[in-house]
């Protein structure tokens, strides 16, 4: 049991105070864990994956591993950052229009953009996707709804890694577009019909809610494991607030709706990837940031931290060893 100076008789279990504090264990290098994490896979166990930038390093990690790991359309660009090709998936909105599309009509007032100057057509809720022709758009499309449902219906486990919270909207008909990137816009795409704006938990909630409910519908026997991705904004679009203050914003709101969302349901569990990389990492003395021009996102120390948790917590049963924090990605 944990000692505690300011309620001296309560008896904390070791995981429930702060590591080092009053007269308990400095922090290790081991992750306070709970005595059972309440899910178990092993290499055998069919995992799918999406999300924002961290999804990718999780894909990474468990092909690596060799864990099952689903991959649909690999031969697809927009593949290489989770199970199939959503390509980054950082706001929920986004996330559950996936879900939506995927097993259910999902109709928004305007599918794609035509590149003024290339007439290159691109799909505005998939990043960077672009084609010759709205025909190859759609028969592409059709395909890629194919592939997304089987990642997720047969799916035992699903990890959904929660990027941000700022969306771009249709004014319209409410769709949230990926971002305000790629040929249309480097071109002078008309962006009226789209309006910024800073999502609330109250709706990261309710998109998160609608993927569970469309999730028990077409695959109850999925378990769904919530990330927080440690990943920070690069930049914000908001004017009233700075790009710290912003990326904190956007943590903490999905930690908060992630909290809640997880504890509704028996079948999700919550992975503490957000805590490890940002609490932990600076508490043992290290920092989280990378070096360079990407300062924003975590280092290979800090991922090899994580994942080796994940697997030391959910997959007890497999070899555990140790990533080289040196080792090659997977692209």
């Amino acid at each position: 049991m944990a000692r505690s100076g300011m309620h001296p008789v309560h008896h904390f279990e070791p995981w429930q105070v702060w590591p080092g504090s009053f007269d308990n264990p400095p922090p290790d290098g081991n992750f306070p864990a709970l005595p059972d994490p309440g899910l178990k896979i092993t290499r055998g166990t069919r995992i799918a994956s999406m999300g924002s930038c961290f999804a990718r390093e999780i894909k990474r990690r468990l092909l690596q591993r060799q864990f099952n790991y689903i991959t649909e359309e690999t031969h697809h660009p927009a593949s290489v950052h989770a199970s199939a090709a959503w390509e980054r998936v950082y706001s929920t909105h986004c996330m559950r229009q996936i879900f939506e599309y995927t097993f259910e009509e999902w109709t928004p007032g305007l599918r794609w953009w035509r590149a003024p100057s290339s007439g290159r057509i691109q799909d505005p809720y998939r990043r960077t996707i672009t084609y010759d022709s709205p025909a190859e758009a759609e028969a592409d499309f059709a395909r890629h709804r194919e592939h997304s449902r089987r990642a997720l219906a047969g799916a035992e486990v699903l990890i959904l890694t929660l990027g941000l919270t700022e969306i771009w909207q249709d004014r319209e008909d409410g769709s949230v577009i990926c971002l305000p990137a790629g040929a249309y816009v480097k071109e002078g795409g008309d962006m009226r019909r789209y309006e910024f704006r800073v999502s609330r938990h109250a709706e990261n909630l309710a998109n998160l809610e609608r993927i569970h409910a469309i999730m028990a519908r077409h695959n109850p026997g999925c378990r769904i494991i919530v990330t927080v991705s440690p990943v920070h904004l690069w930049a914000t679009f908001r004017t009233d607030a700075d790009v710290l203050s912003a990326s904190s914003n956007s943590k903490c709101t999905l930690r908060a709706a992630a909290d809640e969302f997880v504890a509704r349901h028996d079948n999700l569990r919550y992975f503490p990837a957000f805590e490890m990389a940002t609490m932990y990492q600076p508490l043992v003395g290290k920092t989280f940031f990378a070096e360079g021009r990407e300062n924003f996102h975590v280092n290979k120390q800090t991922v090899k931290f994580i994942m080796n948790h994940f697997f030391k917590w959910y997959a007890p049963s497999e070899p555990f060893q140790p990533f080289d924090v040196n080792e090659a990605s997977l692209g």
